[in-house]
């Protein structure tokens, strides 16, 4: 089994475990890439 299949099996397990949709699931995935850019910006323009 590759990689992407195994990633693709978790996210449907989690994703049914906790009841959420496709929908919601890629709002995460986006805020959750949002506030990790801005703590990288944050980081590198404080260092």
């Amino acid at each position: 089994m590759g990689f992407v299949k195994w990633h693709k099996n978790i996210i449907d397990s989690v994703k049914n475990k906790l009841g959420f949709t496709d929908y919601q699931i890629m709002w995460i995935a986006w805020l959750k890439g949002m506030i990790m850019g801005g703590l990288i910006v944050y980081l590198y323009i404080n260092a």
